[in-house]
């Protein structure tokens, strides 16, 4: 079974589509806040998502844009504009294939399994974790924020992975030493809180102020 994002703002068309595709065995989740759908995105981790173009706030490009900062999953757009303007410009940000409405449900299953089986060979992960609006993309080592991009240490990376993991839950110092350095047999714990503030320095330029908190005599928690 894929999981499949449907971002489209007609609910009617929404829920017919939804239908098809799950009557197919796959599962699809759809859009109800079209302003923080990066958020959903990484949440539901899916292996293909459907955008329309004309969409509340944002258009089908600027998600699909958005999508490809953090991920190469398959975009396939849905439009009624299916001039060749709007085609050209679906595939330059990004998108994988367009489908023009009114949706043919033949049409629409023939070219999701064929995306499918192309991308999905093994079996895909979204390579990210997103609290707040933070996005960590596992595959670079890198946390985007807004336009702001941070490039983290290896040993940065580990500290808010393990935390984004466990958000909401706190995480001791032994628990963040054992991950980054279990092949050391001793390490100071001065190096953790060298390498926690330098994180936290990164972070607060970017915007992100107190993201990571201290519970003295705990360890640390992202709320």
């Amino acid at each position: 079974m894929y999981r499949i994002l449907l971002i489209e703002d007609d609910f009617a068309l929404a829920q017919v589509i939804k239908k098809q595709i799950e009557s197919w065995g796959n599962e699809v989740q759809l859009i109800s806040d079209f302003q923080n759908i990066i958020s959903t995105f990484v949440e539901y981790n899916p292996h293909l998502v459907l955008v329309d173009i004309g969409l509340p706030f944002f258009n089908g490009y600027h998600w699909c844009n958005e999508i490809r900062k953090i991920s190469n999953v398959p975009v396939v757009f849905l439009s009624s504009a299916s001039d060749n303007m709007n085609i050209v410009m679906a595939m330059n940000m990004g998108g994988d294939d367009f489908i023009p409405k009114p949706v043919e449900p033949m049409v629409l299953n023939a070219k999701i399994q064929a995306i499918l089986r192309r991308a999905y060979n093994l079996s895909g992960q979204v390579p990210a974790l997103e609290h707040l609006g933070a996005v960590l993309n596992l595959n670079d080592s890198s946390l985007t924020y807004g336009e702001e991009r941070i490039e983290l240490t290896k040993n940065e990376f580990r500290i808010i992975q393990t935390l984004m993991e466990q958000k909401g839950k706190i995480v001791s110092r032994d628990q963040l030493m054992t991950r980054l350095w279990q092949d050391d047999c001793y390490v100071e714990e001065n190096t953790l809180t060298v390498n926690v503030n330098r994180l936290r320095k990164k972070l607060e330029s970017a915007g992100l102020t107190d993201f990571i908190k201290t519970k003295v005599g705990s360890g640390y928690i992202i709320e």
